[in-house]
Order: structure tokens, then sequence, then C-alpha cells
């Protein structure tokens, strides 16, 4: 089976090659895809998965994933949510997430966050998609840690592995985070039914 990932972000699709590449399953190389500019206006993660989706297997009739991902901390009722990417700004960088989730939990006793992951397979002939949800309990630490990962990875504490994502590998992380759980949800619905 060959499969699009509907994403523009390389350590996305690494993660997602890393666990589904097990199952057999090719991933299309990025520059052999037809890439869509696909506004994320959803007001949910499996709503952005779901127009990621569907709008790149039918541009390259091919089975296509996305992700819609993001951080929901407590104290701040939920946010960054949807808009984590996008926290700072429109054209905001991680450094720019960080400095701004740091400056909003200034004095904040509650630093309780997850980040969740949403996955949705669409196929180009609209048969039944395969959905997914993953999800991984942490808080928010009060200065960046470690140089791994992407996006909160530095700001974010895992209590499963004792240390922020940042500092944690590859292998590490996919075995506990949001991502790697909505994954291997994902894999096995594939080994079921295709």
């Amino acid at each position: 089976m060959k499969l699009v990932v509907a994403s523009n972000n390389p350590k996305k699709r690494t993660e997602i090659a890393t666990i589904l590449g097990t199952l057999g399953i090719e991933i299309v190389a990025s520059e052999d895809t037809v890439f869509v500019d696909v506004i994320e206006d959803a007001g949910s993660f499996s709503g952005n998965a779901r127009k990621k989706a569907e709008a790149f297997a039918t541009a390259n009739g091919l089975p296509a994933l996305a992700d819609d991902s993001g951080l929901c901390v407590e104290a701040l009722d939920g946010d960054p949510g949807v808009y984590s990417a996008r926290f700072a700004g429109p054209d905001a960088s991680d450094a720019d997430n960080n400095r701004k989730l740091l400056a909003e939990l200034a004095g904040q006793d509650n630093r309780s966050a997850c980040f969740v992951c949403a996955l949705h397979l669409a196929f180009p002939d609209n048969r039944q998609p395969f959905t997914a949800e993953g999800k991984v309990e942490g808080q928010i630490l009060e200065q960046q840690t470690g140089t791994g990962g992407f996006g909160y990875d530095p700001l974010f504490f895992c209590p499963e592995l004792g240390k922020a994502f940042a500092r944690a590998s590859s292998k590490e992380k996919a075995s506990v985070s949001h991502r790697g759980r909505a994954l291997r949800s994902l894999a096995e619905q594939i080994k079921q039914h295709v």
C-alpha cells in the first residue's frame, strides 16, 4: 500500500514512516506528491485532520494520512489547542510559541497539560476512512530543556519517561507520545482491514 502523508513537517513524516513502515506501507516522498495548502479552520483536531487527508487523497489519487495535533494546557482552558502551531501568530516559530506559552503561564501553579493527536486516513475512492486519537499527559516546565524533538517538546515534561520530550530519543518519545499512540491504534485498524 502506498500512502501520502499530508504534512510539510519532515519530523512528523519521519515519525509516521517509522511506525507504519513496519506494516510494509510505502510512504510516498513529499517531493513526489501534489501538495495542497489546506486552511485548518475546523474547531477540532479531528476536523482539521479530516480536511487535510481528504484534500491530499483527492489531489494525489492515493490514500492520504493527515494528523492534527497540539498542546492543551489546563490553566489556559485548553489553549493553545488547535492553534498550537500558530499560538504566537500566523508565522510563529517554535521558539516564538514556546516564549508565549511561558509568558502565559508565568506565576501559574497549575502546569498540567496534554498533547493530543487526531489521525485521519482518507481514500481517493471515498471508502470508509480510518481514524485514531492519542493523548499523553504531562506538565509544562518553567524553562526549556533538551534539543531534540520539535514544537513544545522542550517544555513538555512526560512523567512516563521522567524527562522532557526534547531530552528523549525518537524511540522513547514514540513509545508514549500522542502521535505514537494514535499511529499504533491506526496500524491495528489497517492490519485488520487492508
